[in-house]
């Protein structure tokens, strides 16, 4: 087997051997759980269901039909073929053998969406074979989803790339606010600088003013957006990664105001929402520092009761974080305890946003950066912004 699929195998089994788990289950059928593709590679034009198989304590499997079975790559993985579905539950029956307990993309009441990747009659299937199935939330994060130092690097340079195009925008507004510029032509400018410095586009940005910015998914459109004018407030959120097969994301929000004296009410919830994102963000420091892990929900509920404190809690209408990868928003832990109750620990080697926001009928907040858990303890990888921005007219 290839490098990544033999480290992802040797961090798998040691995850399972810790954790009583007899053998990780993977199942794909077109397309539908991308921790397939984490673990084994893309592998195109697969037509039937198929699975890779993990034991804790001997070599991986490759389950497919005879349709598709010259189609994987991996020559010295040993392979298993059906025609028949008769044929298939024999394979599999005989493949996971005496196992008892075996971790599968499945979360209990689907608490983790992005875990529950397998549909409820496969599970029936697979518990047939009289085995326990447990979710694999945790032993996929730690087998996946941790980075390389190649992995960083490329998150740290679209990070900074990320943080020119915004201060770009912000001036981009300045130099053309007389003109009745609008959020859609801003859009356009951040699309066309991803073109010019090799970053994907994948959707978004987002470019929103006033009331358009309490929307956390505003995208403007041609026909549907605001012009740009002053004494407006403006929220951008632009997320991106380098191109090329296997580089990192990264994803920031800034806001600014065009005009040389923010109201006092945009301040202020300003003001909190860089407290609970800091506050955050000095939580996971002292607790790498005391040698605590922070499970995803928890570090939620530290910036949740910061902006509740303050009285905005009803106004926090999303989770605090997000996995951050090759997607923007990855498989690994959220910073959850709203949307879902992420249990997961906050692992060294993974990335993530810290986003807080408040969204009054009038204007939004948000403030993100990302930070990557080193061996050292939590890194913003992205500039942390202090104040808004001033849009000077130019």
């Amino acid at each position: 087997m290839n490098q990544s699929i033999g480290h992802t195998v040797l961090k798998s089994q040691e995850f399972m051997s810790s954790n009583s788990i007899d053998g990780w289950l993977i199942y794909d059928y077109r397309y539908s759980n991308p921790v397939m593709e984490d673990t084994i590679g893309h592998i195109p034009n697969m037509t039937r269901p198929y699975w890779f198989w993990i034991p804790v304590d001997s070599d991986p499997l490759i389950l497919s039909s005879t349709v598709d079975i010259e189609r994987f790559p991996q020559s010295n993985i040993h392979k298993l073929s059906w025609s028949s579905r008769i044929e298939m539950i024999n394979v599999l029956n005989k493949t996971l053998g005496k196992s008892k307990t075996v971790a599968m993309e499945y979360s209990p009441n689907c608490e983790l969406p992005r875990v529950s990747r397998v549909d409820a009659g496969t599970i029936e299937l697979v518990k047939q074979a009289g085995v326990n199935v447990v979710s694999s939330a945790d032993l996929f994060q730690y087998s996946t989803q941790v980075w390389s130092q190649n992995d960083l690097k490329s998150h740290q340079k679209a990070s900074k790339l990320l943080t020119k195009i915004v201060h770009e925008a912000f001036s981009f507004i300045g130099k053309n606010i007389t003109e009745d510029i609008t959020e859609f032509e801003v859009a356009e400018f951040i699309r066309s600088r991803f073109i010019e410095e090799n970053m994907v586009i994948t959707d978004g940005p987002v470019v929103a003013t006033n009331a358009h910015s309490s929307d956390p998914h505003y995208e403007p459109d041609r026909e549907n957006c605001s012009v740009i004018q002053k004494n407006d407030w403006v929220l951008i959120d632009l997320w991106s990664s380098l191109s090329g097969e296997g580089n990192m994301a990264a994803d920031i929000t800034w806001t600014g105001y065009v005009g040389d004296s923010i109201p006092p009410e945009n301040q202020a919830v300003f003001d909190i929402v860089i407290g609970a994102r800091d506050c955050a963000l000095d939580y996971l420091v002292n607790a790498h520092q005391k040698g605590k892990l922070v499970k995803g929900y928890e570090i939620d509920k530290i910036a949740r009761e910061y902006i509740s404190k303050a009285g905005y809690g009803d106004y926090f209408k999303h989770r605090l974080g997000h996995s951050i990868g090759k997607e923007i928003h990855s498989n690994a832990v959220n910073l959850d305890s709203y949307e879902t109750y992420d249990t997961r620990n906050i692992i060294p080697g993974i990335c993530f946003s810290i986003e807080p926001g408040i969204y009054l009928p009038e204007f939004g907040v948000r403030s993100e950066i990302d930070v990557f858990l080193s061996k050292e303890g939590p890194i913003p990888t992205t500039e942390m912004q202090t104040s808004p921005v001033f849009i000077d007219e130019n």
